[in-house]
């Protein structure tokens, strides 16, 4: 069967500063991490995007990053516009990170109030050393979102485990968020053709 093009979705890296989210975004783009000590500062938005074939779909996901602008001012409305999906990234060693999730979730609902939104826990590598957020308490965030939350992930930038895994998993709740709009503009497609068809074949249509 031929796989079929899905638009390109807009995906979200939302928290506080410092909790990966540029090196989730690194990791994304070119597989690459970069050490907190070897890091250049900089400011600005950034995107990028990367490919993912669904069983018989094609989507292409298009990832956000603040690029630090929150140390700086508040991110605009115009990051979280047109967004199909959002990840509340915390780290695993750094409890204030999980509990100020509620303000970017509100800010999700508020600005791009139809993407799916995934909970990240990030550098896993050192949870064994400095555990400060429990898996029990990351399935209670989500049991008071009200099922606004479509998955859990825990991911290291560091050793890069999770992170590919994360966004394959994203990718497949878009396309299937997407799979009826697409089989719906398909009908409508095939409809056009086989109308136009007849249309052609109709020997009472006089030129």
């Amino acid at each position: 069967m031929a796989t079929v093009k899905v638009t390109e979705q807009k995906v979200i890296l939302c928290g506080e500063y410092g909790v990966g989210k540029t090196s989730i975004f690194r990791r994304f783009a070119n597989n690459t991490f970069v050490a907190s000590n070897d890091r250049k500062s900089t400011l600005g938005l950034d995107n990028i995007d990367k490919e993912y074939v669904v069983e018989d779909r094609r989507i292409r996901l298009q990832l956000w990053d603040t690029g630090g602008m929150e140390r700086v001012a508040s991110v605009t409305s115009s990051y979280y516009k047109f967004a199909e999906a959002a990840i509340l990234v915390f780290a695993l060693d750094n409890s204030t990170s999980f509990h100020l999730l509620s303000q970017h979730l509100l800010d999700i609902v508020t600005y791009a109030e139809n993407a799916k939104i995934f909970l990240c826990g990030n550098k896993s590598d050192l949870e064994s050393v400095a555990p400060q957020v429990t898996d029990a308490e990351m399935e209670q965030f989500c049991e008071q979102c009200h099922n606004l939350i479509s998955g859990i992930y825990k991911t290291s930038c560091k050793t890069g485990e999770g992170v590919n895994e994360m966004f394959e998993d994203i990718a497949q709740h878009l396309v299937e968020a997407n799979r009826s709009r697409m089989e719906l503009h398909e009908m409508d497609k095939d409809r056009f053709k086989i109308s136009y068809i007849d249309e052609a074949a109709d020997p009472s249509c006089l030129c």
